[in-house]
């Protein structure tokens, strides 16, 4: 079924018609538009329910005790997560990485592999550890056209311990074909954890039916609030880890000389928790059920489609040619402009909202040797109009400034 995304424009305030500033926003790899739903929980809980979860006995604790918790299961669901208890709130993807690389039992010499084109996230963290002597890391080299090389990977799989690889690239919206990279690495003993940052807010998530071990992503992805992330588990694997950051919240007794941990996921959790953030991240994940999950992938293929057979001829457009395989992204360079000075241009003559620069994935662009991009990344709320005026504004540019 074709989404039709005037159905929903009127749930995010940026959209609406009658809007003073009219806005187009084509930066949703960074991060998504939040429907009024999401913004009205939010405004729900510091209105009439602004206290601590799990701490005390009175009635607004215990509110948001219950739909803090309740929105955990909402996105155990929604990821098809082996267990409830193996999904951890985190800030966002990158403390969710860092939680794994600073907690995860390591032997001196361990190797961990990832793709050539890592968002910085799924970089540092490995490189850190390696510059310590602690793991070593390789990149699996991509494609000419930056898609995965599954037979590189069989080669170099062998001894290695933990696979962290992008599920759907930032740079160019490609994805590692996430279901043979599983099944070779538990055939060689790895395990698996993929960064889903690009891949939730747009696709149909099955962890059990992957068999996958960890993965994590970001709410603000996925139309919830900034300062919310998960990561999520096999409970044997969740288990083994030690707590990254420890405090309150996350024992059941101390002592002056001892302390006695909590059972996930409250031992990975320290502190007061952004609650607010959480049970509105779960109201927009039930919002995306609504909308469905492959609808939405279709509509932003439909979306990529137009607007790559619109400008295949005025720019170079970056990864792979078929938009099917850029899912929701389109990277591209104009020949001759710097791409922040198109990217300031875009928003200045027509109000169009891109990204500019090398998304978070330096060591690509170094290793590549190539120039930073544009990027225009679609979503729900878009509409081929919308892909028209960010043409039609692209050829002024050109024809005026090149």
């Amino acid at each position: 079924m074709v989404m039709d995304p005037y159905n929903y424009r009127n749930d995010f305030p940026l959209c609406r018609e009658g809007q003073k500033e009219k806005l187009i926003y084509f930066d949703n790899a960074c991060m998504t538009l939040r429907p009024q739903q999401v913004i009205d929980r939010l405004v729900e809980y510091y209105t009439f329910h602004p206290g601590c979860g799990g701490r005390s006995l009175h009635r607004i604790s215990s509110w948001v005790t219950e739909n803090y918790e309740g929105a955990r299961d909402t996105i155990a669901e929604f990821l098809k997560a082996p267990d409830r208890d193996g999904v951890i709130f985190t800030k966002n993807a990158t403390e969710a990485i860092n939680l794994v690389s600073h907690s995860f039992r390591f032997n001196r010499g361990d190797r961990v592999l990832g793709t050539d084109h890592e968002h910085n996230s799924n970089l540092v963290p490995w490189v850190q550890l390696m510059n310590k002597g602690v793991i070593r890391y390789e990149p699996v080299p991509s494609m000419d056209d930056n898609t995965f090389d599954i037979e590189k990977f069989k080669e170099m799989i062998p001894g290695t311990r933990l696979v962290s690889m992008v599920h759907v690239s930032n740079l160019d919206g490609t994805r590692i074909p996430e279901k043979e990279i599983v099944e070779i690495s538990h055939d060689s003993g790895a395990i698996v954890m993929l960064d889903c940052a690009q891949s939730v807010p747009h696709l149909k998530m099955d962890m059990k039916g992957l068999d996958l071990d960890l993965m994590v992503f970001s709410g603000h992805k996925a139309m919830g609030p900034t300062g919310t992330g998960v990561l999520a588990g096999k409970p044997e694997l969740i288990n083994d880890l030690d707590p990254f950051i420890v405090g309150g919240d996350t024992v059941h007794e101390t002592g002056y000389d001892r302390v006695e941990f909590l059972d996930p996921p409250k031992k990975f959790e320290a502190g007061l928790q952004h609650y607010s953030g959480f049970i509105a991240l779960g109201t927009a994940l039930e919002y995306l059920e609504r909308v469905g999950m492959d609808d939405l992938h279709e509509h932003e293929l439909i979306l990529n489609r137009y607007a790559t057979s619109k400008m295949k001829d005025m720019v170079r457009i970056m990864g792979p040619s078929r938009p099917e395989d850029r899912g929701g992204i389109l990277p591209f360079q104009v020949r001759g402009l710097n791409p922040h000075d198109v990217a300031m241009m875009l928003d200045e003559i027509a109000g169009v909202e891109v990204r500019s620069g090398k998304h978070c994935v330096h060591s690509w662009f170094k290793g590549k040797g190539e120039d930073p991009s544009v990027r225009a990344s679609f979503y729900l709320y878009n509409t081929k109009q919308e892909v028209d005026v960010l043409v039609d504004t692209l050829s002024t540019i050109i024809e005026d400034f090149t």
